[in-house]
């Protein structure tokens, strides 16, 4: 086989000089003619299309002007008189864009302000003669647009705008459809020599590839065919060789996707395991949660109330008693007052803590108004929280689990920016974005201080370590537990976790779920 390669080199070395230039020569012509064979195309394709621009906004004008004849004439019936403001706003939504179009278009501007059109001398003339025609029109339809009331179109000068503008229609169409014939003449005209500049070029570019067939690929093919059958035979030297590697190789891959793919599906359904983990304690978390608040409201508050009821009656039959005994109750009822108090307490202590646990307002109304409750709740003097969304009320619901995510995370940010971050001004928005939900919690806190790329699994750290931090540099850190919920309901429903926070200038947590929002079936106490 190196014998067979050493007596290629010497037969390439004796090739001549001259065949090699001939074959340069030859592919600089092909070239050369390709090349101004695609930019003549390119610069006529590009006038062409400027022509037909000029054709289509052309035509345009006659159909937007008998529209225009057609509204003014609903203007100023009678019998359209109940609906003439109608009319007059149609009027004067379509006849600006049919004054832009044709200005643009005699002006020879297109829509790219960079391009201008070059007409023939025959269109300037055209475009000259139909001006007169085009300002009786604007003058006319400038009048009429003015019209406030229908009784305006008895005015005098009213119906000399509308005689000069049916006196007008006719030439204009006429004169329009004068410059579509002209440009559809020139169009073709510049068809005509694009077709023969291109058959042109076609017969030069054979031309060439006949000449480069003959002089250089006839003669290079005889060569090729004899190194060609060298290589033929070298290669089946090799064959063996090669089938012994490829099957070694071939097995070797197979051996390797299959561990793999072991080990990806190992991974992913020790993934799978952990959400589905998470996601069952969560949701027990959540139903014991809901179960509680049942009780609580239906159990322990119902009972507290009868309890009031019975203490009022008592109150009221003692007072009664004080009647007829003015120094013998007093006393009772100044105790009872004050276990009436400590009871109407205690209802609404039960109150609160069912709603912590499970808000009615959630699983009856939805998330946004179970945010806003939450919103007007925290508020107070010293801290204003505000609510914004783009949910409409003819919305559906989300899912229930959304929805739980949702509230508890902002319940959770809220929290903790009451708790940690001393804020004046807290804002929450709930958007719906596309395919996606967004969820924006910020504050204009002490902030802290993020570790590098947003790693909130960096940030699980306790306030204040053993270790002798001090109040102050603890608060640079985030709160952990919090951001840790945060982020593992937010993994749950396969959503993305942005915090970002400034010492001193507050702090702003984001979360996006993707969802597309569907009816959803909903549980109600």
């Amino acid at each position: 086989m190196s014998d067979s390669l050493n007596d290629n080199a010497k037969d390439g070395s004796v090739i001549p000089v001259r065949f090699t230039r001939l074959y340069m020569t030859m592919f600089i012509i092909l070239a050369v003619l390709l090349t101004v064979g695609q930019g003549l195309t390119q610069w006529r394709f590009g006038a062409i299309e400027q022509q037909m621009s000029v054709i289509r906004h052309t035509a345009l004008q006659r159909h937007q002007s008998q529209q225009i004849v057609k509204q003014v004439l609903q203007v100023t019936d009678a019998s359209e008189q109940s609906s003439f403001e109608e009319n007059v706003a149609e009027l004067r939504r379509l006849f600006p864009v049919f004054e832009r179009f044709h200005l643009q278009t005699r002006e020879g501007r297109t829509d790219d302000p960079k391009i201008r059109i070059i007409y023939s001398d025959t269109l300037n003339r055209l475009y000259a003669g139909i001006r007169p025609e085009f300002e009786a029109f604007q003058q006319s339809a400038h009048r009429i647009m003015r019209l406030q009331r229908f009784d305006e179109v008895k005015q005098p000068d009213v119906q000399a705008s509308l005689k000069l503008m049916l006196a007008n229609e006719k030439p204009f169409l006429e004169k329009i459809d004068r410059i579509v014939v002209v440009c559809n003449g020139e169009q073709r005209s510049m068809l005509a020599l694009l077709r023969s500049t291109e058959l042109y070029l076609y017969i030069f570019t054979l031309i060439a590839l006949i000449g480069i067939g003959l002089l250089i690929f006839r003669p290079a093919a005889r060569k090729l065919k004899q190194t060609f059958a060298q290589l033929i035979e070298a290669e089946s030297q090799t064959a063996a060789a090669n089938k012994k590697l490829l099957s070694a190789n071939k097995s070797l891959k197979e051996t390797r996707q299959k561990l793999f793919e072991a080990t990806k599906q190992q991974y992913e359904q020790q993934i799978d395991d952990q959400k589905l983990r998470t996601s069952y304690l969560i949701a027990g978390q959540e139903e014991e949660r809901k179960r509680m608040s049942r009780e609580l409201h239906d159990g322990l508050g119902q009972m507290l109330t009868a309890i009031k009821l019975q203490i009022e009656g008592l109150e009221a039959g003692l007072t009664r008693a004080a009647v007829n005994e003015q120094n013998g109750t007093t006393a009772y009822s100044k105790n009872l007052k004050t276990l009436k108090s400590l009871v109407t307490q205690t209802i609404q202590e039960t109150r609160t803590i069912s709603n912590n646990l499970m808000p009615s307002v959630l699983s009856d109304f939805g998330v946004v108004p179970a945010i806003k409750m939450l919103a007007e709740h925290d508020r107070s003097e010293s801290l204003d929280v505000t609510f914004k969304t783009n949910f409409t009320a003819d919305m559906p619901r989300l899912d229930k689990n959304i929805e739980i995510m949702l509230y508890r995370v902002t319940q959770e940010a809220v929290s903790n920016a009451v708790r940690h971050a001393n804020p004046s001004h807290i804002h929450i928005e709930l958007k719906e974005r596309g395919n996606s939900l967004q969820l924006v919690v910020s504050d204009d806190g002490q902030g802290f201080r993020v570790p590098r790329k947003n790693q909130v699994n960096e940030l699980m750290k306790p306030i204040q370590e053993v270790n002798g931090d001090s109040p102050q540099s603890s608060m640079l850190r985030p709160p952990s537990q919090g951001l840790h919920n945060i982020q593992e309901r937010t993994k749950l429903v396969n959503g993305k976790f942005k915090l970002n926070s400034t010492p001193g200038k507050g702090t702003k947590l984001q979360i996006s779920i993707p969802y597309q929002t569907q009816l959803a079936h909903h549980d109600t106490y």
